[in-house]
């Protein structure tokens, strides 16, 4: 067991060594453009005939880069490879026009059978693999660039976006748009959401003003409300996150990640690993938590009798999130908020030692 761990570290270092091209430009389309997209493939592959899970498919262009960076560490000839026995890359998404585009631009990797994409959300990836059969997991939190810029969406607070106040990243039935929950919770339960998921100071006195003003139906409308009720420096911040607060709760994000989060430690193989780009501390924390304390409901490490660490998950790389270079920051601002943690499955639980029933509180 050891050794084969030490032959998992030996490749993830050897292929650390990456094509020198420039990922961002590579991979990046008027579509989207991946985050740490250089960072992703150098951190998350470990073995280049492995299986990987995209949790968080949005335009392909992780995914293709991954695909890419596997062909060239097998150093196989692109125009000459074969078909896959089994795909080296399954892409998941709940957008259905992400799924279309992707599949579309991937389209030479779904015909060689190395690429297969699955409407779903990452929560459920579970499905669509084995137990352990997993060599690594990427998911890339918030909502994507093409659907902030996209106003049908309504994901937007800007005036040039104006749109309906939706913000579902799907249209599952009986999933509530963003009017539905301002035009019906009453002001109470308005206020805790921004209080908890905007971080918003003043919380109450914006839903006050919102109920008073209801119904909405434009996103603008919503958002000039809210920037009423704060000093003119503060405008932006404040209806940043009290969409924020409002898109988390239509799509129970946080909810989806932990479920992910637990998801993510059934399917990796041992040194396999899981990389996740955050965007703000609520969905930092979580991940962070995680990895350093084996659980997110853990305030610490469990361990054993002689003090050694019982947890399915080791974090790798700098101690700090990875964030974006100064040179990636030129070309794609947006991935300025972006926060990336990895860590590696351990082999915890699955050779016949028991997981912990209790952590140390």
């Amino acid at each position: 067991r050891a050794r084969a761990r030490a032959r998992v570290r030996a490749r993830a270092r050897a292929l650390h060594a990456l094509p020198p091209i420039d990922y961002v430009a590579e991979f990046g389309t008027a579509y989207h453009v991946p985050v740490l997209c250089r960072e992703v493939c150098e951190w998350l592959l470990t073995n280049p005939d492995g299986l990987y899970i995209d949790g968080t498919l949005g335009g392909g262009g992780h995914s293709q880069a991954l695909l890419y960076t596997m062909s060239v560490l097998r150093d196989e000839d692109e125009a000459a490879a074969g078909a896959a026995a089994e795909p080296n890359v399954i892409g998941i998404d709940r957008d259905a026009a992400a799924i279309k585009t992707a599949t579309e631009r991937l389209a030479t990797y779904v015909e060689r059978g190395r690429f297969r994409a699955v409407s779903s959300d990452f929560a459920r990836m579970a499905e669509n693999c084995e137990p352990h059969s997993v060599d690594g997991i990427l998911l890339d939190l918030g909502v994507s660039s093409r659907q902030i810029d996209d106003p049908d969406r309504g994901f937007s607070f800007s005036a040039e976006r104006d749109g309906p106040l939706d913000m579902r990243m799907d249209a599952a039935p009986g999933k509530r748009s963003a009017a539905q929950l301002v035009n019906n919770l009453d002001v109470d339960e308005l206020a805790q959401i921004f209080r908890v998921y905007g971080e918003q100071p003043g919380a109450k006195k914006i839903a006050n003003a919102i109920a008073r003003k209801r119904p909405f139906s434009r996103t603008r409308e919503l958002a000039e409300v809210v920037e009423s009720c704060v000093p003119f420096k503060e405008k932006h911040k404040a209806a940043a996150r009290v969409f924020q607060a409002l898109r988390i709760v239509v799509n129970d994000e946080l909810g989806q990640l932990e479920t992910a989060l637990e998801a993510a430690e059934g399917l990796l193989k041992p040194g396999g690993r899981l990389a996740v780009i955050s965007y703000h501390s609520l969905e930092d924390r979580r991940v962070k938590r995680t990895f350093k304390n084996g659980s997110l409901s853990a305030r610490q490490p469990p361990k054993d009798l002689y003090g050694n660490v019982l947890s399915p998950w080791k974090p790798v790389g700098p101690r700090k999130p990875i964030v974006a270079t100064d040179v990636e920051l030129e070309q794609n601002s947006r991935a300025r908020s972006a926060r990336m943690r990895v860590a590696e499955r351990t082999d915890l639980g699955l050779h016949g030692d028991a997981m912990p029933t209790s952590f140390p509180t």
